[in-house]
């Protein structure tokens, strides 16, 4: 059964905005009590969160869809509808999110670091905040917006600063748990290790994580064995400590051949070459390894490196190496630049900017693109005419009837807002009034004009009462 997963494609939604609600106040007494529809609440958000309690994508790996919850509708009396609650989702550190094309979108590394992968939407406008001196009454509500949704694709890279790269079975598993408290699986047999193990090294005043990477072998960087899946895992470290087996049973290998074969494949994976490289001639409590080290010894450091000859069974050379490569983590460390505090960066609008565009296609066809008009189009109610209406006004405040003119459009031209595969189409009226003359002088609401009996008893009785004709006989209580 798999436990260790370190790259998931996962389907994130976010919640939808809670649509808006379109009431009238009634109470008695009060028959003109004005709208009081409240707002739509906003839809929840998603977002990965760094947590040091996971360590593996594995979760994501059972369950590849997650979504926040919808916000909730407004209701009368002005009461407004509850946010969706946004959906946290932990991810292990140094998780790098993707999109599908193989973008990256952020690479979240350190305790509490976090990306919104998908915005919720915005929650509709009641019709108590449409309300307006024009508008007294308004007979409709903004619909919510949808929330964002779509794929992305989470990548485990192993936060480290040494890596143990090697062939399987050269004693990496053995060596890091001597060195720190890591207790990984060790037996004899390739590929006992399957799964990046960290341990946690000190060496004087400098602490620092090893990570033992599972074996490479001859086309890793193409994907052969499990070298392609783990080399991700090398990319943070700013060591590298090459295990060579002195001590191996093949007879078609030997250490130096192996040095050169991972060598290869590192450089196959690209991005590793100026990382400082330590060889460790391992198993050298062997007879026959001693032997072989002392023979290869010279050849390596001639190729420039620094050679350790260790044995993870009687602990010959841990010291000499985990101080050597501490003194290479120090200078890594601080040759890294000082992160300065990001400076906060303001760039207003221009007062005249449109923020949005009108782009002619084809004969008699026109889009409109832009963060306003389409925005503006999902939260519009199509079933309602007073809806329409109040878009037609908003495109025309914002100029798109304007520029319409400008380019030439003509009446029945067709107009397009939003992008290709989710538009609305409409046939255009240079007046952009789109069925708002049927509801007569705005701000007006024909519901409140409707007639109410009693009132028109009130009113009948009254003009009698102040009739100077008047018969009165006819309200004889004897009947004379």
């Amino acid at each position: 059964m798999t436990t260790f997963v370190d790259r998931v494609e996962l389907h994130v939604a976010a919640g939808n905005g809670g649509h808006g609600c379109a009431s009238v106040h009634r109470e008695k007494f009060k028959p003109l009590g004005g709208p009081d529809g409240g707002n739509g609440g906003r839809g929840g958000d998603v977002v990965f969160q760094v947590s040091r309690d996971v360590t593996t994508l594995l979760e994501y790996h059972h369950g590849p869809h997650r979504k926040a919850t919808n916000g909730r509708p407004g209701e009368g009396d002005h009461r407004t509808g509850k946010d969706g609650v946004d959906l946290v989702l932990p991810v292990p550190d140094g998780t790098v999110v993707l999109d599908r094309a193989g973008t990256v979108l952020a690479d979240l590394v350190g305790e509490g670091t976090a990306f919104v992968a998908a915005r919720g939407g915005r929650g509709g406008l009641g019709n108590a905040a449409l309300a307006s001196a024009r508008r007294k009454a308004p007979g409709f509500a903004l619909l919510g917006e949808p929330g964002d949704d779509g794929d992305v694709v989470l990548e485990l890279k192993t936060v480290a600063d040494v890596a143990l790269v090697g062939y399987p079975s050269a004693g990496k598993s053995s060596l890091i748990s001597v060195l720190s408290a890591a207790r990984p699986k060790i037996a004899d047999y390739p590929f006992t290790t399957l799964v990046p193990n960290l341990g946690v090294i000190t060496a004087g005043e400098t602490t620092y994580t090893m990570a033992d990477v599972p074996g490479l072998i001859p086309g890793a960087s193409q994907g052969k064995g499990l070298g392609l899946e783990f080399l991700r895992h090398v990319e943070r470290c700013s060591v590298l400590v090459h295990v060579l087996d002195c001590a191996t049973l093949e007879s078609d290998r030997d250490p130096v051949s192996d040095l050169d074969v991972i060598e290869a494949e590192l450089a196959a994976y690209g991005g590793l070459q100026d990382r400082p490289r330590v060889v460790a001639l391992n198993k050298t409590d062997i007879p026959d390894g001693q032997d072989l080290a002392d023979i290869i010894r010279p050849d390596l450091e001639a190729r420039g490196y620094r050679v350790f000859e260790v044995s993870a069974v009687s602990r010959k050379g841990l010291r000499e190496l985990s101080f050597a490569v501490a003194e290479l983590v120090a200078t890594a460390r601080a040759a890294v630049p000082v992160e300065e505090a990001t400076r906060i960066i303001i760039r207003p609008k221009a007062v005249d900017e449109s923020g949005f565009t009108v782009v002619a296609e084809g004969e008699a066809m026109f889009r409109v693109r832009g963060e306003k008009p389409e925005r503006w189009v999902r939260q519009t109610d199509f079933n309602n005419d007073e809806a329409v209406g109040y878009l037609a006004d908003r495109l025309n405040r914002l100029g798109v009837e304007k520029e319409l003119l400008r380019l030439g459009a003509r009446e029945g031209d067709g107009v397009a807002i939003g992008p290709e595969d989710n538009a609305v189409v409409f046939d255009w009226e240079p007046t952009v009034t789109a069925g708002a003359e049927m509801l007569g002088r705005r701000g007006e609401d024909h519901r409140m004009e409707a007639p109410r009996p009693a009132a028109q008893r009130r009113r009948d009785r009254e003009a009698e009462r102040d009739d100077p004709d008047r018969d009165y006989r006819e309200f004889d209580p004897f009947g004379e």
